[in-house]
């Protein structure tokens, strides 16, 4: 007894050790990467416009530009987050990383494991490279899948409990989708768990009761005002993020009405192969169980639970070739999960957690790489921009990037290139980025002065008095 008592303890502090190193990993990459280009570098200027307008309303890309692509909750809680801390990227990525957190020890609370081993879910869900790389990445995709999973776990309680504040809890969970994301939130929600109401036999009188309404009238009060005053104060907003975002972009991967993204053309069925490649090593194990346990996961209600909450995403995007790997987050939970049920069965789990943990060491080892850096500093203009003097104007040449706009304090504006002839002959002091292949094309070169540059572009100053 004794012995096992000691080993379960250790086996329980090494997992927690290793929760805090893989959270301290991530959280050193959220303090030393630059907000890159294009999603991140978007979605951090988004925030940052809305700290400095006080617009909470209506999102913004640009000052005067509305962004109608995705609702408003991720971008409040990064702005949210800069008001209070200030702009430097940790604290752009801190409300992701916090519900990264919660999402964590969220998952463990369902493991059917003994308590010694109760965490092993979420070394699993931070060693899953797809999950690992969004602790702290500003998007909408993290929000979305803490919203899908409230849905799911609150749904199970209640069928477990009959508790009626798990309904209220399933509508909350609903509502901070349709705010993190839109629609697809319910698309991805309700269905699988029709589909295991449907083989269980769920009773109706269960779920149809008179809390339902109570619960449809909270997630109407919480969801619609928003949406009702995005239309009323910038109208058009309902119609290209519904049928744009939701209809056009999903059978036209080159939807030309597309404002603010650029071309996801993939071939189709492409997401199955997003999530075999970024679930490594896990998705080799999990394979071989589901296939060698299919007859009884049938009959067993939460394995089956979480297989219909895992396999409906990527079988509702398997037909769609507009996505990217993110779209496959909200299954992550329900993945580290069911790799969890046959933890106990698992012969070679060391050799499994040593695999898994190659990618966060190792991307720590490499980042003092000067190769590795250079990639980075293709990816944003942070570090061409940032020992420029702000009280300059600055320009970019043709279009500009969204981390030009983000470390710029928005103050970066576009030049064609007869306004770059006007201002240089006007012997104004400025500085302008240009991309490599606009610079060779540019007639008037000799007149610019390079500062920096990486493999993409420079940044230049103008001839002016300062010469």
């Amino acid at each position: 007894m004794k012995i096992n008592f000691y080993y379960n303890k250790i086996s329980g502090n090494i997992y927690l050790l290793l929760i805090f190193l893989l959270i301290g990993i991530r959280c050193f990459f959220n303090a030393a990467v630059p907000l890159l280009d294009k999603t991140e570098a978007r979605y951090g200027e988004i925030a940052r416009i809305m700290s400095e307008t006080k617009n909470w309303l209506i999102p913004h890309i640009d000052y005067g530009v509305p962004f109608w692509a995705k609702p408003p909750l991720s971008s409040w809680m990064t702005a949210f987050s800069i008001n209070v801390f200030g702009n430097s990227e940790f604290f752009v990525r801190l409300p992701y990383l916090l519900v990264s957190i919660v999402m964590i020890f969220l998952t463990c609370r369902y493991s059917s494991l003994n308590k010694s081993e109760k965490l092993v879910p979420a070394i699993i869900l931070l060693t899953i490279p797809e999950f690992f790389l969004h602790v702290g990445v500003v998007s909408t995709d993290l929000f979305l899948s803490f919203s899908v999973a409230i849905v799911f776990f609150s749904f199970w309680e209640y069928i477990l409990s009959s508790n009626n504040k798990w309904i209220f809890i399933f509508f909350i969970g609903l509502s901070l989708g349709l705010l993190s994301k839109g629609p697809i939130a319910i698309i991805l929600s309700l269905p699988p768990i029709i589909f295991w109401s449907i083989r269980f036999s769920i009773p109706l009188n269960k779920i149809l009761t008179k809390y339902l309404l109570l619960g449809i009238l909270l997630f109407s009060l919480i969801t619609i005002p928003w949406y009702y005053l995005a239309e009323k104060f910038s109208p058009g907003f309902i119609d290209y993020f519904i049928v744009g975002e939701h209809f056009n972009r999903f059978f036209d991967s080159n939807w030309s009405g597309d404002k603010y993204g650029f071309p996801k053309s993939q071939p189709i069925g492409i997401i199955w192969g997003f999530l075999i490649l970024f679930t490594i090593p896990w998705i080799i194990f999990l394979i071989t169980k589901l296939f060698k346990n299919i007859n009884s996961i049938w009959n067993n209600k939460w394995r089956l639970y979480l297989i219909f909450w895992l396999l409906w995403t990527p079988i509702f995007f398997t037909l769609s070739s507009s996505l990217i790997h993110p779209y496959i987050l909200p299954i992550m939970i329900p993945f580290s999960l069911l790799v969890s049920e046959w933890w106990n069965e698992m012969k070679n789990k060391k050799t499994y957690l040593f695999i898994s943990l190659i990618i966060p060491v190792l991307l720590l080892l490499i980042y003092p790489l000067d190769w590795s850096k250079k990639i980075l500093h293709n990816n944003t203009d942070k570090y061409l921009i940032q020992n420029i003097d702000h009280n300059e104007s600055i320009f970019s040449l043709n279009k500009k990037s969204y981390s030009s706009q983000y470390y710029s304090n928005g103050k970066i504006k576009v030049l064609n290139t007869r306004e770059l002839d006007s201002i240089i002959s006007n012997k104004l002091i400025f500085s302008i980025i240009i991309n490599n292949d606009d610079y060779e094309k540019y007639p008037n070169k000799e007149k610019l002065t390079l500062l920096k540059t990486n493999d993409k572009k420079g940044i230049y100053n103008g001839s002016g008095p300062m010469y």
